[in-house]
This record gives C-alpha cells, structure tokens and sequence, in this order.
C-alpha cells in the first residue's frame, strides 16, 4: 500500500471513529435496565448516558430528562464527560491537521517533509482523542461492572448493565487509533535522507576527471 493510499484509509478511520465517538457522547444508552434475575420488568427500560436518562414504555412511548445538576452528579459521570469533550476536541483538530498534511491534498505541497509532519501531527491528535474516548468509556463501564455486582438490597432486575453506546465508544476509540496510527506511518525523516542522498549523489555522477 502507498503512503498517499496507507494515509487516506488512515483518515477516513478516523474521521469514522470520531462520528461513532460523536455519536456515543451524545445517545443517552450509556447504561440499561438489567432484565436478569427471575421476575423480569418489562412495562418500563430506563436509560442513562452523560447528559440525560430516559424511560421507554412498553407502548413504545419514550420521555427524556437532562440532568439537574453538573455538580451533583457522580465524579464517573463529570470525569466521563469532560474525557469525551477532550476526545472530540482532539479529533477535530486532528481532522483539519490531517487534511492539510496529507499527500493527496494541495496544500503544502512545495515542502513534503513539513507535509508529513503535518500529517503525523494529525496522527498524534487521533491517537489521543482515540485514548481519551477510551479512558471515559471504560471507567464508567467499570462503575456499572462495580454497582451490578456489589452486594445491595437493590433487586437484580433494578440494576443496570452495558448500554449500547459503551460499545460504540469502544469501536470509536479503535478506528481513531488505528487511523491515527496509520497517519503516523508518514515519517518525515526518510525523506529527508533520499533527499540529501540525491543532492550528494547528484554532483559525484556528473563530474568527468582528466
């Protein structure tokens, strides 16, 4: 695979995992009523995500709340919540310094090692953003592991387990490391050293001794 081809498949993984990690922010299945245990509660399913929780009734109808208060949440909720904002923050600028650094852009084009450079910065905020969507998916995927399995007077099927977008953030903080990871395969400093070769080599090859 080229390094033109190798850094848009690179690109496009991540621009993929920053719309899933978009979306994951966002969908309020963070966490989901358990319908384990023997007597199973399926009039009302309770959802809960970072910035609401909402009810679904068994007539398909679905109410949401916003939560009340940012400071009185839980410290996994706020610590979830600014991870995910940093992750999305960083792939933003990820996504307009990896345009400008890649081959297959115009811009930039008369310096192609500062291009790279600019490409494996790219990189580097993917990776990153890839890392913080991670980090806040799995801590609040441990607090629900946590609360599930502690012993409470709380019935099992009045617990709640993985949501789906604990599984959407997880896939989201793959594709922008593998992207990431792929961006930053555009080393700079190999072409460096074939440029030097060439200017050494070049006056060598064209002197004639007497």
């Amino acid at each position: 695979m080229g390094g033109g081809a190798r850094e848009l498949c690179g690109y496009l993984a991540a621009l993929a995992g920053w719309v899933s990690a978009l979306a994951a922010a966002v969908l309020p299945q963070w966490r989901q009523s358990s319908y384990a245990g023997d007597a199973i509660i399926t009039a009302v399913g309770l959802h809960e995500g970072l910035w609401m929780s909402c009810a679904a009734q068994s007539t398909g109808q679905v109410q949401c709340r916003l939560h009340d208060s940012l400071l009185s949440l839980d410290v996994h909720i706020q610590t979830s919540r600014a991870l995910m904002v940093i992750s999305l923050l960083l792939g933003f600028f990820g996504i307009i310094v990896s345009v400008v650094g890649m081959k297959c852009t115009k811009v930039g084009e008369e310096d192609p090692v500062t291009k790279s450079r600019i490409a494996v910065a790219g990189g580097v905020l993917f990776i990153l953003s890839g890392l913080c969507s991670l980090a806040a998916v799995s801590l609040y995927a441990t607090q629900v592991t946590y609360e599930f399995f502690r012993e409470s007077a709380v019935p099992i099927n009045a617990r709640y387990e993985f949501g789906s977008a604990l599984f959407i953030g997880w896939g989201a903080s793959g594709l922008s490391m593998l992207g990431g990871s792929l961006l930053c395969c555009s080393c700079p400093a190999k072409e460096r050293r074939g440029q030097q070769y060439h200017r050494q080599s070049q006056p060598s090859t064209s002197r004639e001794y007497v």
